[in-house]
């Protein structure tokens, strides 16, 4: 294939996908990995696309497209299991931990698992399941997992009003909110606006918030912002953060803390 029709297949197939993987794109084409890279990057200097981890997403602003859990599960993992091993140093036995739903916060919720005994309150299926085989064999200790109700997103979060009725009789000592993006104005967004409501009352249950975000979801907006900057306790990210996200974040949040790889 003559690289000018393989340059507008890529393109067909990621304005129809909207988000798709540079290994499914070199599969479907027939080329390497890196002849795939190769056209993301001339095309992104085209403006016909949007480079991501692993991957390419249509160009734009404020979006209201939503990756399934599947093909976020594959960005950035090592990232995300610093971000999560950082955020689980935080948790001690008997808290009252939000996990909401997100990639991060599973890998977040992976350690929990095998720490000390918590109430966890998730709207994540996948994350409650990760709870059910984590205390000792014969025992009935282990933590206590509540999932609350709700319709199911691509991000596989429970959402809408049976969540948020729920989340407003609770109380958490402690909240690790995952997003889709943070943004200097927007402040920390999801392109779900179901989910948005949600979070937020995942926030307002919460006495304390803490954001888990990879550097990727700097400079991303979704189109429904759950909180300001500035109403976060803590925000955890990976050293691949830039000097003005860090700037910008050390002068909003309490505390930012940069996760180290593990």
């Amino acid at each position: 294939m003559l690289p000018a029709a393989r340059h507008q297949a890529i393109v067909d197939t990621v304005q129809r996908e909207r988000v798709v993987r540079v290994s499914d794109l070199a599969q479907q084409l027939g080329v390497s990995l890196m002849t795939v890279r190769r056209d993301i990057e001339l095309l992104e200097e085209s403006g016909q696309v949007e480079r991501i981890h692993g991957g390419a997403k249509l160009p734009g602003g404020a979006t209201t497209h939503e990756p399934g859990f599947e093909l976020k599960s594959t960005q950035l993992p090592a990232e995300k299991r610093a971000i999560a091993v950082e955020a689980a140093g935080m948790v001690h036995e008997g808290m009252a931990v939000g996990l909401s739903a997100g990639t991060t916060t599973w890998a977040l919720a992976q350690e929990l698992a095998r720490g000390p005994r918590i109430t966890v309150v998730t709207n994540s299926v996948r994350i409650a399941d990760l709870f059910h085989p984590a205390a000792p064999s014969g025992t009935t200790f282990g933590s206590t997992v509540i999932l609350i109700g709700g319709e199911r997103t691509p991000s596989d979060a429970l959402v809408g009003p049976i969540a948020t009725a729920a989340l407003k009789q609770l109380h958490l000592d402690l909240l690790f909110l995952g997003v889709h993006g943070m943004d200097r104005d927007a402040g920390f967004t999801t392109p779900n606006l179901l989910e948005a409501e949600t979070d937020r009352a995942f926030v307002a249950a919460s006495r304390k918030l803490v954001v888990v975000a990879d550097h990727t979801k700097w400079g991303t907006q979704g189109m429904s912002t759950i909180a300001a900057l500035e109403e976060a306790d803590e925000v955890i990210s990976d050293a691949g953060l830039s000097a003005d996200a860090r700037r910008t974040l050390e002068e909003s949040v309490s505390r930012l803390r940069i996760a180290q790889p593990v």
